[in-house]
């Protein structure tokens, strides 16, 4: 099932991913793509991710150290893989946000082998899809108010 979130009452910034990830999911059990990332550092700490680069890989201590700075995602693409593996995306076509349209299709990841991916769209919106049913129950009893990114109208 994939999800949207907009405003939430358990979140004061859907886009905080210490707010959007700390509570129902165990973040150790992934290695994290990041990629088209736009952020706002409200305290200004040094972030364990190379903005030179268009995509970074980030072990899950480093993703842990992310979590915990008050950071909001503007634009970014997030994606969870399992640590046993490579990510599997075209280098050439990095995940991306504005201007794709794909990212408000179901179940079209943008890198392969994600177990699920956050996408964090002009501060606006977060999109939420997963391929593993469990941890999408487990996000959804968590935030009752998303909505089925299918069933969502602008």
């Amino acid at each position: 099932m994939n999800w949207i979130i907009r405003d939430t009452k358990k979140l004061y910034c859907h886009t905080n991913l210490n707010n959007l990830l700390n509570s129902w999911i165990d973040i150790s059990e992934f290695e994290w793509i990041l990629s088209d990332l736009d952020v706002i550092n409200f305290t200004k700490k040094k972030l364990p991710i190379d903005f030179n680069k268009s995509f970074s890989v980030i072990t899950s201590d480093d993703f842990k150290k992310i979590i915990e700075t008050d950071i909001q995602i503007v634009w970014g693409v997030i994606s969870a893989i399992n640590k046993s593996e490579n990510p599997k995306f075209d280098k050439n076509n990095l995940p991306f946000v504005e201007g794709n349209d794909n990212i408000w299709i179901n179940d079209n990841f943008q890198v392969e082998n994600a177990i699920f991916e956050i996408t964090a769209w002009d501060s606006s919106y977060t999109i939420i899809k997963f391929k593993d049913s469990e941890l999408s129950k487990k996000f959804k009893l968590y935030f009752d108010e998303a909505i089925e990114l299918d069933k969502y109208k602008f």
